[in-house]
């Protein structure tokens, strides 16, 4: 669908006293991700930035703390994704740990009430008689349904991370890094990260109350619940700064360390990860899809109970559960995938015919798509087409629902809120991030939609915007393939959004190439100056292309991994691209 060009990191200074601690290729890799100082890699929970940044983050914690001591009913209100089940499992296990004594929560049917704190879904909050309502990565946007509770006599502690409106709902308190008066410095913060912070606040206000004394209770330790915060944190692909990188390392440490809980060991298992060896593109590529199954297909409560769990083997059988979910989740994704690069391959056969070209923006929308897979499907196509792509599905009578998906350079929900502006009405609702965004419209303006969405990309993108680039760290010298080197990459991250996994490319002869897995390209290639004979997998190749045996020099984009089997460990590349090479 589109070319990708590969562009090298150039003039890399490593001369920085981090630098003579570690292999050459690595300081090259840190200095080209701006690390200076040891500091900088967010190893320890004493640089994590203190919460008195957060704006209302004491009016928070003083109403949950009055709650918690007055023994008073709470309802968490959490997000049917992964970040939103983690929020929910992290808020509810500590706020027991902290003597809480009526607390539950409740996340909307995707398909039954849709997004965030409804006025539907605070009635039926209200059946439970609670006094306070606190949402999870959601409520930012909640105008009518804060002013439902509100009326109804329950206050609300709203968390979230997503971008606020014009209007703010009437909360008790909103706690979230990306109001425009949030001073935080750490603004990609996620919902499961806004939540830890709060417990932090809340821990303090409570052991200040002398609440823990007075309760025989021992004052909670809230690093045994980073374990989740890291799965949240990872899946929600926000930029791993200094921060969030301090979260998801410190978790990945409790995990391999085996203090992780029974749900999360359970989806390792269920999904072939050694825990020992864990990073975080596991919890990303892994645990992630299994728990974002529940909410798109079924209920995202069947994951919250799994990271609830206190024994193993209710664990391994909600993780079962999950993991059949995900295959469910595969099969019709994939059906819908094939469909819409079908329409987009005629599309694009018409336009040549005609001497146009695809929009720059695109959208989708078929009658018999999943309404919980065309988040997924959006992302897909925007990788092949290496632009903003909009997947829509029937949503209500009348109307179809939405999925936005962006490439770096266009942010989606100011772009939804520049067609807003323009056209009032034709979109019933919107919100998200720069990029990643949801939507409702009207099935009928679907054609208007389509065209106002391209007229305000046509505005800001630029063709060279479209063109789809891989940044290397360059070549890897033949000396430096080797295990040691791929462990200590291993071993130097949490790797991630804007922390990026040390990326090389090489030019290699193919000595052997075969599909393996139905759609999987196992290779053994070899460097040419040195002989050297290295394995590695291409994994989702384009069947049109791979095998084939003509083809017998490449350029290849890697990353440098171990491959264990049958007790050995070796080197292998896991490959990014393959081109031609001259």
């Amino acid at each position: 669908m589109h070319k990708t060009e590969i562009l090298r990191r150039e003039k890399i200074d490593f001369s920085a006293k981090i630098f003579s601690q570690v292999p050459e290729p690595l300081a090259k890799v840190y200095a080209a991700r701006g690390i200076t100082d040891e500091r900088q890699l967010g190893r320890s929970l004493k640089d994590l930035l203190p919460d008195s940044g957060l704006l209302d983050i004491d009016v928070a914690a003083t109403r949950v703390a009055s709650a918690v001591c007055k023994a008073e009913k709470i309802i968490i209100v959490g997000d049917f994704d992964c970040d939103g089940a983690t929020s929910t499992a992290v808020l509810l296990l500590g706020l027991r740990m902290m003597g809480a004594q009526a607390v539950d929560y409740l996340v909307p049917n995707r398909f039954a009430y849709g997004y965030g704190l409804s006025a539907e879904i605070v009635e039926v909050a209200a059946q439970r008689q609670p006094k306070l309502i606190i949402t999870v990565d959601n409520g930012v946007s909640s105008i009518d349904g804060v002013n439902r509770a509100n009326a109804l006599g329950i206050d609300v502690v709203v968390t979230d991370h997503h971008l606020a409106g014009n209007e703010l709902p009437k909360a008790i308190a909103i706690v979230n890094p990306n109001q425009d008066a949030c001073n935080f410095a750490a603004k990609s913060t996620c919902g499961v990260g806004v939540v830890f912070y709060l417990l932090i606040a809340l821990r303090r206000k409570l052991q200040s109350m002398q609440w823990f004394a007075e309760q025989g209770i021992a004052q909670p330790n809230l690093a045994s619940l980073l374990d989740l915060v890291a799965l949240g944190t990872v899946a929600d692909v926000v930029p791993l700064e200094h921060n969030n990188r301090t979260l998801v390392y410190q978790g990945l440490q409790r995990i391999r360390a085996g203090h992780a809980r029974p749900g999360l060991k359970a989806l390792l298992e269920v999904a072939n990860r050694k825990i020992e060896n864990l990073v975080a593109s596991d919890l990303g590529f892994a645990v992630a899809p299994r728990l974002n199954a529940a909410g798109r297909l079924d209920d995202m409560s069947i994951g919250i109970e799994c990271l609830l769990c206190e024994d193993e083997e209710s664990a391994r059988e909600y993780a079962l559960t999950l993991d059949q979910l995900n295959i469910e989740r595969r099969t019709i994704e994939q059906g819908m995938q094939a469909q819409a690069l079908q329409f987009l391959e005629k599309v694009e056969r018409d336009l040549s015919d005609s001497g146009g070209q695809l929009p720059m923006g695109v959208c989708l929308f078929d009658s018999s798509w999943h309404q919980g897979v065309i988040g997924i499907l959006a992302s897909r196509i925007k990788d092949k087409l290496h632009r903003p792509v909009i997947a829509f599905a029937p949503g209500d009578p009348g109307e179809i629902k939405g999925s936005a998906r962006s490439i770096n350079g266009y942010h989606l929900r100011d772009g939804l809120a520049l067609i807003d502006a323009r056209h009032p009405g034709l979109i019933k609702k919107f919100g998200g991030h720069a990029m990643a965004a949801g939507l409702t419209i009207d099935a009928s303006a679907l054609q208007s939609f389509e065209s106002a969405f391209a007229q305000v990309i046509s505005e800001q993108l630029h063709a060279d915007d479209l063109k789809a680039t891989l940044l290397t760290d360059g070549s890897l010298q033949a000396a430096d393939m080797n295990v040691e080197l791929a462990t200590l990459f291993r071993q130097a991250g949490p790797w991630g959004h804007h922390f990026s996994e040390p990326l090389f490319d090489n030019v290699f002869k193919i000595i052997q190439q075969r599909i393996v897995g139905k759609k999987h390209l196992k290779l053994v290639l070899m460097e040419p100056d040195s002989g050297l004979a290295i394995d590695a997998i291409y994994f989702n190749i384009d069947e049109n292309i791979w095998p084939n045996q003509e083809i017998d020099k490449v350029r290849v984009v890697y990353k440098l991994d171990v491959n264990e089997f049958r007790g050995k460990r070796s080197v292998q590349l896991m490959v990014e691209h393959i081109e031609l090479a001259d």
